[in-house]
């Protein structure tokens, strides 16, 4: 090839590479870097705030609904808790106050053992692409004795951003823990759903006695 071809060669790769930039720069994060950066502006504000957040949980909440909340399909979740059997009953008014009484207890049912957390090593796993829309990023939490707790987070690709569908810890499937409890608390009920909805925090404290109990029984 002669000089003036290379260069010409060169140039033209070199404009379609300047052209493919703010593509790449604009690209989704993959659902991977979402749980990344999630967990480390997570980390990095209760690095911050932890003594003001052990004395006022309330502001503490409100941090963890501002950096989880955006990424967590609050929609989706609720959907699957409820299941079809009584989402479809359900007015919009309806979902959209379980989707807020959900929210505030997830951020309480994870709040107090976050802010137990003390420099743990946590690594984040590549995801398990198993299709375009849905996939699973894990995460290893090592403890200070060594002890390695697995998570995986199920991520739905939703118009284009991934969002938390599901998480399961060292094995306990929340999404499905919840949902068992749903409907349990329907039935003692009556199947009544404004009841249901509003003892919904009552509904995730007893789930997080239930997770504790599972979590103990399985180190014995």
């Amino acid at each position: 090839m002669r000089t003036f071809d290379m260069i010409k060669a060169m140039r033209n790769g070199l404009l379609v590479l300047l052209a493919a930039l703010p593509l790449l720069a604009n690209a989704a994060p993959s659902a991977r870097d979402v749980v990344q950066q999630t967990t480390d502006k997570l980390l990095s504000d209760l690095k911050a705030n932890k003594q003001q957040y052990r004395s006022n949980p309330g502001a503490f909440y409100d941090a963890l609904n501002n950096i989880l909340g955006p990424v967590v399909d609050a929609d989706g979740i609720s959907r699957s808790i409820m299941t079809v059997k009584y989402s479809r009953k359900a007015t919009p008014e309806q979902m959209t106050r379980f989707q807020e009484n959900f929210k505030r207890s997830l951020m309480q049912f994870y709040g107090n053992a976050l802010l137990e957390y003390d420099n743990q090593d946590i690594r984040v796993l590549p995801a398990k692409q198993e299709d375009p829309e849905r996939t699973s990023v894990g995460m290893e939490v090592k403890d200070s004795k060594g002890t390695v707790y697995p998570v995986s987070y199920t991520m739905v690709n939703l118009d284009g951003q991934w969002m938390l569908r599901n998480v399961i810890i060292n094995g306990i499937n929340i999404g499905k823990l919840f949902r068992d409890q749903f409907a349990d608390t329907m039935q003692k009920n009556g199947n009544d759903l404004d009841k249901t909805i509003d003892g919904w925090a009552e509904v995730v404290a007893k789930a997080k006695q239930t997770e504790e109990g599972q979590k103990a029984a399985g180190h014995e």
